[in-house]
This record gives structure tokens, sequence and C-alpha cells, in this order.
């Protein structure tokens, strides 16, 4: 049998059901990418702790190391690109990308490829074996270092080369190169613990981004717009029109006859003293008309309509018992367990931890003062103030 409230209806239960099937759903999907991210970050804080090299990889390489020189790792496929005009990079950093964007197997501008081969990373140097010969980048002349945010490219500069150049690598194991090679340049400057304490700080950061899980909805926070078809969009509707309507009648100034004209002579007849019968009334047919939309006036007394104050607070949010608006206050960090009724939630709502923004899409995220604000939503819009 179905469960029914007080009043013997059903539809608060199916709300809850909805409500609850939507919120877990969303929970999900969130710790599930926040377990991904969590695995990464850990693989590569073991990774830079046990990142050792040995001599004994160099062996079968036509490659001769020096008597403290080992080889750290070694990519079978790679391509020598070079810069066809003047450029300067930016010094070498030890800045970690845990979560890097997507990389597109493309060249960028400008680049071109000369080459190909084998590139080996060691202690010292980052080598490329191509079949026209050697390309070495030593760590201890490199002025410049630049990994391309969009294609799988690194470049390079040196003291004892002019031409900057660099590698350009297999889209997929382009990250994995490049968090090696700042381990291997970390090494060089004797600063691998800089690159432990980043990730281990990353880390702890993650963890305080873990998602909660969602509370579990109730008949009694059932709305009566739940029941109607479309939602709170109808009841927005039908409060705009509600609004609208009357300020519309109050615009206009019909005609009000209040019956028809009476002509009535007055005029006494010339040298009569006695005054003439009075004619009776004779009454002229008229035809009442209205007054243009264009032309009419507000009545004496009546002052000209002016817009309703919800529309003015609200500044085009739809209407919320809230108080929620796009017009300005104080930022939303920990929004109403219902918003979800009367905004449109961005997937993973629940998982953000910013302050409440509008998304160009028109969904609402908790993402507002971070760099990945709506970034699945084409950009953030407008900030929900309080």
């Amino acid at each position: 049998m179905a469960k029914t409230d007080s009043t013997g209806s059903t539809w608060r239960y199916r709300w809850v059901h909805r409500q609850n099937e939507r919120r877990r759903r969303e929970f999900r999907s969130a710790d599930r990418a926040w377990r991904r991210r969590d695995d990464e970050l850990r693989r590569l804080r073991t990774l830079a702790e046990g990142f050792q090299g040995s001599a004994a990889a160099g062996a079968g390489l036509p490659l001769g190391l020096a008597p403290d020189e080992v080889v750290f790792w070694v990519l079978p496929a790679a391509q020598l690109v070079e810069v066809r005009h003047a450029t300067v990079l930016p010094a070498p950093d030890l800045t970690v990308t845990p979560a890097p964007a997507p990389l597109r197997p493309r060249r960028p501008d400008g680049v071109r490829v000369s080459d190909a081969g084998m590139a080996v990373i060691t202690n010292r140097r980052l080598v490329l074996l191509g079949g026209r010969g050697r390309r070495d980048w030593s760590y201890g002349k490199m002025t410049g270092l630049s990994h391309d945010p969009h294609a799988p490219v690194t470049l390079m500069q040196v003291l004892d080369r002019r031409r900057t150049s660099g590698l350009m690598l297999p889209a997929d194991v382009a990250a994995d190169f490049r968090f090696k090679l700042t381990l291997a340049f970390a090494d060089a400057i004797e600063q691998r613990g800089a690159v432990l304490d980043q990730l281990d700080e990353a880390i702890a950061e993650h963890a305080q981004l873990k998602p909660f899980r969602p509370q579990i909805a109730t008949p009694a926070q059932a709305r009566p717009f739940a029941f109607v078809p479309g939602g709170r969009r109808t009841v927005a509707v039908a409060a705009g029109i509600a609004l609208l309507v009357p300020a519309a009648l109050l615009d206009t100034d019909p005609s009000d006859p209040a019956g028809p004209e009476v002509a009535v002579a007055a005029t006494p007849a010339p040298g009569g003293s006695a005054v003439p019968p009075v004619a009776p009334p004779i009454a002229l047919p008229t035809t009442p008309t209205k007054t243009p939309p264009a032309a009419s006036k507000p009545r004496r007394g009546t002052a000209p309509p002016s817009p309703t104050p919800a529309r003015e607070r609200l500044c085009g949010a739809p209407a919320n018992p809230m108080g929620y608006d796009f017009c300005g206050g104080e930022r939303i960090r920990r929004p109403a367990a219902e918003i979800c009724d009367w905004f449109d939630c961005a997937p993973e709502f629940w998982a953000g931890r910013g302050y409440l923004v509008q998304c160009r899409d028109g969904s609402v995220s908790l993402t507002g003062g971070r760099r990945d604000t709506c970034a699945e939503h084409d950009g953030m819009r407008r900030t929900v103030w309080s």
C-alpha cells in the first residue's frame, strides 16, 4: 500500500524518494572523483619518496654516463622540437601539478619537429638519442623550462645553446614525464624535500574537500509546488504574472460613463413674463469610447505604479523563501538545505567547498572563490547573495 500523510496524499513521499535518490547519486559521483584524485596524490607522494635511479639501467643505451650519473627513466618514443622564433622561458621551478588538464596531441604554432628518438632522464641531464645525433639539456646549465598547458610539449633553454628546443611526447605519458623531470631537477639542486612537502600539503588540502553524505529528506520538507507540474518554474511564472497584472490594471483609465447625456432648455423666451413650459429632457444617445492605452493618464491622486519590491530585491533571482538574490549582501557558504528546490543546482553541488555562485548555463554551484569555479558549466556568471 502507498504511504500517505495526514491528508491522505502520496505526493510528499514521491518527492522524498526523488530527492533522496538525486542526493545519493550526486554524493556517489563526487565521492568517486575525490577518491580518484586522492589515490593520484598518494601515488605521486610514494613515487617521489622512492624515486631512485641506477647505473645499470643505462647499460644497453648508446650513452656514456659519468662516474656518479644514474638513469632515472627511459622513454622509447619522443620527438625533438625547436622554436622558430626567439623566446624567453621562465626559470625552472619545483611546482607539481597533481591533476593537470587533458593535453591535446598536437604541435603548438611556431614549433617544428627536427628529430625523433629515445628520451633518457638522469640525475644530471635530459638526453634525446635521436636518429640525427644526441641532444643534451644539462640541469646545471638550464636557464628556462616551460611545460605547454595544452600540448604534450616541454621546452628548455640552456646556456650553451641559443635556440630554444625541447621534447614532444605521447599525450598519455606527458604528465608522468614532467613529474619525473621535476624530481630529477630537484635531486640535482638537492631540493627533493621541497617536492615532498608540496605533495604533503596538497594531500592535506584535498582531505578537507572530502564530500559529506547528504542529509535525508523527509516528507515535512516537501513544498506544495512539488505537486505542481513543472515545479518551482511554474510557481515562479505564476507569481510573476500575479505581480504584473495588478500593475497593468492600475496603469489604465477606461471611460466610466455615468449614463446618457441629458440636454435641458434653460433660456427664457424674450418679452414674456411667464416662463414657458420647459421641454422634457431629451436623451441624447452616446457611444462610450475607451481611451487608448498610450494616451491614458493615471487618475488624480493616484501615484504611477512602481516596480514591485520583490523584483527589485531579487535582481533576477527566482522567488525563494530564503531571500537569496543577485543584488548584493553577504556571500553564502552554507546554503539552506532546500536551495535545490528553488534554484537549479549543478551536479555534485554539495561537494563544493566555496561560496554560492550562478554559472553561465543557469545552474548554481558551491565553487565560488576557487580556480575551477563553474569549470564544467561555461564559467561563472555572478554571485548569489544573502
